[in-house]
């Protein structure tokens, strides 16, 4: 055991994921000395396996599905597709994200940096010995205590396990482990339709060397979204191919030879086997927290296994915590936004609470959906009288340009004269930027006749966005009578329900 020789430190930041690293260039920025440190590598899973890795395997798979199409006047030769380049494409993007990273971090260590305020990155893994320090180990037997006035907890978090299935990383797979794979499997079972099942099922559908199936216990996919945004995914994932196996359990899996042998079972008594190539079981992820020792420092875990943070972010006198490890979304943005608050309110700066009901976000199906807000089943489900306008990307002019029609945009709005922005759905390609863009408004309070008047460039998919504000003003370019399938607009009233607008 060694003592730290630099004596106390501002901040010690448990984590080196997209939000310890937010967090400690923030308090960096105030001139604060800063230990971070990480164990594994830099970037923690937002880089290595999540946000970055799987997006990139995204952007590759629609490049190819692209490629491959025979609908617009060119066709390509001989297209093929390797999994080992493709692999290696993924791991180049993540190796110049965690290069930027750590360049960034050595930088500003006291070794390179004069001050104010410096990041000293120490590898190892971090235990409480109370609320003023931690043990960092970096070894069985060899570890060194950092002492410091804040605590910053970013652990992240680690796929959920599936009750009695073993994930070897050979065969049977979780979303930390499907990257190894050595070649595109013939057959593929996803277990679980959230987000990240969804966007795997997306995705190796898209390369169209995997028959892929998706299994669910649930009634339809992505189920704490709209039931016509579930409808429109399930939609996108027939037409990709993808074998949907709906209200199914999944009761065993058994290693044969050369492949696995799936049993489910169905409510109505039924079974099925299937035998695939490989299992990827996506069942959510849950936090890092069991080995930081945090009743030494005070700390908390909720009934969820969640830590419980205020509107400060803060779990504990001086300790704090953000990202995956909190009940709120595991998303990268939110991990850093949360950081950032965070290390402004331990050093004193006055700081405005977050809204994580106008965070946007996007999900990468094909095509990708983004959202912002609330979204219809949320209004009804606070009593909120709302109104909502539905378009189809059929009558979007740069869809029409891109040969991608196959998408929406539906805003919803409170039902009063101001027709205040409460939420956003948007499907088809550019669709985080009009999302994006009607966050800005959300966080102004600002309503429909406020966003139409802004000029729109054209042609563009942001204006699907202008012409679903039309819609529920009366003055749309395109008219419900005309185009009842790709316009529509209503309200909802508590008593009352469903209504023509």
């Amino acid at each position: 055991m060694t003592q730290h020789d630099d004596g106390i430190y501002d901040l010690c930041i448990l984590g080196g994921g997209p939000g310890g690293f937010a967090g400690a260039m923030r308090a960096f920025d105030f001139g604060k000395r800063v230990c971070l440190v990480e164990g594994g590598e830099i970037g923690g899973a937002g880089v290595k396996w999540g946000a970055l890795a799987s997006k990139t395997l995204w952007e590759l798979a629609k490049d190819y599905s692209t490629a491959s199409k025979v609908d617009r006047g060119y066709r390509v030769a001989a297209l093929s597709v390797s999994y080992a380049e493709v692999a290696a494409t993924v791991e180049q993007a993540v190796k110049e994200r965690q290069y930027q990273m750590l360049t960034q971090l050595e930088s500003f260590s006291p070794q390179r940096w004069n001050g104010p305020g410096s990041i000293t990155l120490m590898r190892g893994w971090a235990t409480f010995n109370d609320g003023a320090s931690v043990r960092v180990y970096q070894g069985q037997e060899h570890w060194q205590q950092v002492r410091a006035r804040n605590f910053l907890i970013a652990t992240g978090s680690r796929p959920r396990a599936y009750p009695g299935i073993q994930i070897d990383q050979q065969r049977i797979f979780d979303s930390n482990g499907i990257g190894s794979l050595k070649a595109f499997p013939k057959r593929l079972l996803i277990v679980g339709a959230g987000v990240v099942g969804c966007e795997y099922a997306s995705i190796f559908a898209a390369f169209g060397q995997t028959q892929v199936h998706l299994v669910d216990h649930k009634e339809r996919v992505i189920p704490y979204e709209d039931r016509d945004v579930s409808t429109f995914v399930e939609h996108s994932l027939r037409n990709a191919g993808v074998e949907l196996h709906q209200q199914a359990c999944l009761r065993d899996v058994r290693h044969l030879a050369d492949s696995v042998e799936v049993i489910l079972d169905y409510p109505e008594g039924r079974s099925e086997v299937l035998q695939v190539d490989a299992v990827l079981v996506s069942v959510g992820r849950r936090p890092n927290l069991e080995y930081l020792n945090l009743t030494a420092a005070g700390v908390a875990v909720g009934q969820n296994g969640y830590l419980e943070t205020g509107v400060d972010c803060c779990a504990a006198r001086n300790i704090y915590a953000c990202g995956d490890v909190t009940c709120h979304p595991n998303l990268v943005n939110i991990a850093e936004m949360e950081a950032r608050l965070a290390v402004r309110d331990m050093f004193g700066q006055r700081v405005h609470p977050l809204n994580y009901q106008n965070m946007s976000a996007i999900m990468f199906f094909n095509p990708a959906i983004a959202t912002v807000g609330l979204s219809e089943e949320s209004c009804q489900k606070k009593g909120l009288a709302y109104r909502v306008a539905w378009l189809d990307n059929a009558l979007v002019a740069r869809a029409i340009a891109m040969r991608a029609t196959r998408g929406f945009t539906k805003i919803v709005v409170s039902d009063d004269e101001e027709m205040k922005i409460l939420g956003m759905r948007a499907a088809g390609p550019q669709v985080a930027n009009s999302v994006m863009a009607i966050a800005h408004f959300m966080d102004h309070d600002k309503g429909a006749i406020d966003v139409l008047r802004s000029v729109y460039p054209h042609p563009t998919i942001s204006e699907a966005t202008q012409e679903c504000l039309r819609l529920l003003l009366g003055k749309s370019v395109y008219k419900p009578y005309a185009f009842p399938q790709w316009v529509k607009v209503r309200r909802w009233k508590p008593n009352g329900g469903y209504a023509p607008l």
